[in-house]
């Protein structure tokens, strides 16, 4: 294929569009799933240290707890949809146009 024949060169504005939409879509999605494991995952740890451990009671107050667990959230949301929207981009900039395009 040639350098200039991909897919996304040959294709209307609008499906250009539709495209990146799609491929926005697919990592909100896939993000918004990391990012709930994510919550779980560390607020669990968080909560149970700040009750059975002593150190970790006298200083990590409500707002330090919630920092922790929204910082591990947001980082997995961005860190999931950022790979997954340019996988997503990867894998269909790669395809070979059909016979109808060409």
């Amino acid at each position: 294929m040639a350098k200039g024949n991909s897919p996304l060169s040959l294709a209307s504005p609008d499906q250009k569009l539709a495209f990146a939409k799609r491929c926005s879509h697919e990592g909100v999605i896939a993000g918004t799933k990391a990012a709930v494991v994510a919550s779980v995952a560390s607020a669990i740890p968080t909560l149970a240290s700040v009750r059975m451990l002593p150190w970790a009671r006298a200083n990590l107050n409500h707002t330090a707890q919630a920092l922790i667990i929204s910082t591990a959230t947001a980082a997995a949301y961005f860190i999931v949809a950022d790979k997954t929207v340019l996988a997503t981009a990867r894998k269909n900039s790669f395809k070979q146009p059909s016979n109808s395009e060409a």
